[in-house]
């Protein structure tokens, strides 16, 4: 039996996955390797690092902070989250990541990116919590139209949510049987297509397979919601997800919005974690 975590992104919807994510660590639930796709790469990092609360923390502190995100940020640098800020000053300064817990932990930790010249998903392994695992996590968090292109390496990315909003067959790939799914939206949630694609073929031009990405990210979503709900109801898989849409914003700036939904993650936790115990038995 080979344990896996899958978490989906969706900007500060994200705080619903930390409180799912709090309540399995404060009940002794190890996993053998997880995935996270933007928010679900920056805050999932912290199960591999065992610190429950830190990213709901840190979150409700600095969300009125312009050094965290703002337009002003967006305007002068291209980002609406401060890069400087967010992938230095924070975790290694303010409310630190625990690097160390991060290296010696054995579960392994992926997350997707987007790369921009093929438009095809990109998985790392992030392995010892260095500046090039946080570039990665960077990359996967990287939100279109407002966030600058991440270069690594010889390549260039983006955002993981364009080609793989919700891994759980890359899981699969990687041979991991017994899987918990955390999603942002609800089960009947069904993505439209991209409401600013003008704008995206305007800033994106160079890259023809990136917009195309963009085009169909909503066919691409749509279906990996439906093989989920469908691996669900076999009960091969285990997914945890709101009820109702969380209706937060992307740049939330009030505490009490980002613990009401975090507050909902757990809920959500606790109601799975009997089943989840049972189901890694």
């Amino acid at each position: 039996m080979k344990k896996g975590l899958v978490m989906e992104g969706g900007a500060m919807r994200g705080m619903f996955t930390c409180g799912v994510i709090d309540v399995l660590m404060e009940n002794g639930i190890d996993f053998d390797g997880a995935v996270g796709v933007s928010a679900g790469a920056t805050f999932g990092i912290n199960y591999k690092s065992k610190q429950i609360g830190r990213a709901v923390r840190y979150n409700k502190k600095y969300c009125n902070d312009k050094r965290y995100h703002s337009i002003r940020s967006l305007l002068l640098t291209g980002d609406i989250y401060n890069v400087p800020f967010c992938y230095d000053e924070l975790p290694y300064k303010l409310d630190i990541w625990d690097v160390k817990t991060f290296k010696e932990n054995p579960m392994e930790f992926y997350c997707v990116a987007t790369d921009i010249t093929t438009g095809k998903p990109a998985y790392h392994k992030c392995t010892d919590g260095g500046k090039e695992d946080l570039k990665w996590i960077q990359a996967s968090a990287s939100m279109p139209l407002v966030s600058r292109p991440v270069h690594i390496g010889e390549s260039v990315y983006l955002d993981g949510g364009p080609s793989d909003s919700i891994p759980l067959k890359f899981m699969e790939d990687k041979g991991y049987d017994r899987i918990i799914v955390i999603e942002t939206q609800p089960g009947d949630y069904v993505k439209g297509q991209q409401k600013f694609m003008p704008l995206v073929r305007v800033m994106l031009r160079k890259y023809p397979n990136m917009i195309e990405c963009m085009e169909k990210r909503h066919l691409m979503y749509n279906e990996e919601k439906r093989y989920i709900r469908e691996k669900e109801k076999r009960g091969e898989i285990i997914v945890v997800r709101p009820k109702e849409p969380l209706n937060i914003s992307p740049v939330e700036k009030d505490p009490g919005e980002l613990e009401r939904v975090y507050q909902l993650g757990r809920k959500a936790g606790m109601e799975k974690v009997q089943a989840i115990k049972e189901f890694f038995e």
